[in-house]
């Protein structure tokens, strides 16, 4: 929604309807944007991510070529041809 200086005054109930229902407001003076007021549970912090949500997290635990991760890079940094010469 897109309000008015002006408008905070006249619409104020149209206003706080829109928040209610989760909707930004955009402030405008002079036609110009001035602010944004955004309902108070968009502003809420998202909650931590934790490992275990993540489908993929630890779906190679089990691999046995993986167990040593620097051995297993250095392998796959390693040329084709570093042991033929």
């Amino acid at each position: 929604m897109i309000a008015s200086v002006l408008d905070l005054r006249r619409k104020m109930r149209e206003i706080v309807y829109a928040l209610e229902h989760n909707e930004k407001v955009t402030l405008t003076r002079r036609g110009k944007k001035l602010a944004v007021i955004v309902p108070y549970e968009l502003t809420l912090p998202a909650p931590p991510i934790m490992p275990e949500d993540i489908p993929g997290f630890g779906m190679w635990a089990d691999r046995e070529d993986m167990a040593d991760p620097v051995e297993y890079v250095e392998n796959l940094r390693k040329g084709r041809f570093d042991d033929a010469f």
